[in-house]
């Protein structure tokens, strides 16, 4: 009797790729794109490694960060793991805490999600300029402390600080809300226009504030 199974005798099963594998490579893929969009705002802003804070350089690197992730899709997971990848000296050799503030917060401004939570809890970072231009409609809360001008420029958006926040807090900001539980250094609200500043803690100093308000342990400390 001829074996019923002999013309499958050289059937190989197809290999099954695990979904866990796509999703791992596909997470790999994003955040290969965000560091070298990264990289290249590095080439483009950080001279011999040097790069100063200051009006016309805050607006142009963010400018180019901008261009950098144009088209770019990613999430917050992505914006997380990429905090995670700035204590990494293999793969970000130039971590520059202005520059990877304002790369972060044009992540943060340009994400389809309303609502962004960073944790920079037990990371040894001290990111500057986070929550530049944050926009209406967006609501940004970080765990940790951050460093000078948080919130700068800020648009509408909320931004929550579950720690402290250094100098010049929401300088120049528009409109919109900062909160931060503990305290701030000097400076705080210089040249902001509108919006609201609340500081559970202490602030060091108050900048030359044209319109807002800023409150101190829940009391009206400008105007």
């Amino acid at each position: 009797m001829k074996n019923p199974f002999f013309e499958f005798k050289d059937f190989r099963p197809k290999k099954r790729e695990i979904p866990l594998d796509k999703i791992i490579a596909s997470k790999e893929k994003v955040m290969d794109a965000l560091i070298k969009a990264y990289d290249r705002l590095v080439e483009q802003e950080a001279k011999e490694l040097v790069w100063l804070v200051s009006y016309h350089s805050v607006i142009r690197a963010y400018a180019n960060a901008e261009k950098s992730i144009k088209d770019m899709q990613y999430g917050v997971e992505d914006i997380e793991e990429f905090l995670f990848e700035i204590e990494n000296p293999s793969r970000l050799p130039y971590p520059i805490m202005g520059l990877c503030g304002l790369y972060i917060s044009a992540l943060c401004n340009h994400i389809k999600e309303k609502e962004i939570v960073l944790d920079l809890q037990n990371k040894n970072i001290n990111l500057h300029l986070l929550g530049y231009r944050l926009p209406k409609g967006k609501r940004l809360i970080v765990y940790g402390d951050l460093g000078d001008f948080t919130g700068i420029g800020l648009n509408g958006g909320e931004l929550l600080v579950e720690g402290n926040a250094g100098n010049w807090t929401g300088a120049g900001m528009r409109m919109g809300k900062i909160v931060v539980k503990k305290n701030v250094g000097r400076r705080t609200g210089e040249d902001m226009v509108g919006g609201e500043i609340y500081v559970e803690g202490k602030i060091l100093g108050v900048g030359n504030v044209r319109y807002g308000r800023i409150y101190e342990k829940g009391g009206i400390v400008s105007p």
